[in-house]
């Protein structure tokens, strides 16, 4: 199977802190992976090193085929990236927040509109392209901000958490559009185990450290559970 994403021994240090050790991952063409674990685990740092926001310390990381370290700007080129805190602009309505972005990433002018019609169409943001950012309530701006990230047409979409603080409905509501992207690759970290059921395989990290990597249901046959919070408990004690 042909890999979006692939970590050799990927390492980040901050002095003596270890935030990622030694990470070996394969992420595959078209399938939604979830980095899953705690607040400090490592999940951001890893998404940070594999979206060329961030160096590494040691180790190797490629995008696509293209080195992280050598291929920044071609890599960022073809994917999107939403970290926790995305800068959408509060003073600029939905449209103009969309544009901002297109003419960030190079959209040509003429695919711009049909391109943001769909995506308004997909989110359900279609009735609030005059409501200024500041206006919108969390997981509205959440969608608005994974529009931003889709204008271009990525072929892998990485997400940092991006449900945290938003209520629960409107956590169920941005997944079912995820289920509706077609085409892309989806890196998501999330800390919520259900969140992490939705996913096609999962990393479970803790202390920057991979415990286990595969299906949910693999991972909670493995280790004998009927839970994935069960199976993370039992690979933790495997571990130490």
């Amino acid at each position: 199977m042909q890999l979006a994403i692939e970590t050799k021994k990927l390492t980040k240090k901050f002095g003596e802190n270890v935030a990622v050790n030694a990470l070996d991952l394969q992420i595959n063409v078209g399938e939604i992976f979830g980095l899953v674990g705690p607040d400090g685990a490592g999940k951001s740092t890893t998404m940070r090193l594999i979206s060329t926001a961030m160096a590494p310390t040691e180790g190797e990381a490629s995008v696509l085929g293209l080195d992280v370290k050598t291929k920044e700007e071609e890599i960022r080129d073809r994917i999107g990236y939403m970290p926790q805190r995305f800068a959408l602009y509060g003073d600029l309505t939905v449209d103009e927040n969309i544009d901002f972005f297109a003419e960030i990433y190079g959209v040509p002018k003429k695919e711009i509109e049909p391109k943001k019609k769909e995506l308004l169409e997909f989110t359900g943001m279609a009735k609030f392209t005059d409501r200024r950012g500041r206006n919108l309530s969390g997981g509205m701006q959440k969608k608005l901000a994974l529009a931003c990230n889709l204008i271009h047409k990525p072929e892998i979409i990485m997400l940092d958490e991006p449900t945290l603080g938003v209520d629960p409905i409107s956590r169920r509501e941005f997944w079912r559009i995820l289920y509706g992207l077609k085409d892309v690759t989806i890196v998501v970290t999330t800390p919520y185990m259900d969140e992490a059921e939705r996913c096609n395989r999962i990393g479970l990290i803790r202390e920057g450290h991979l415990l286990a990597c595969d299906t949910p249901d693999a991972i909670k046959k493995r280790y004998a559970t009927k839970s994935l919070e069960e199976a993370f408990i039992k690979a933790i004690e495997t571990k130490t």
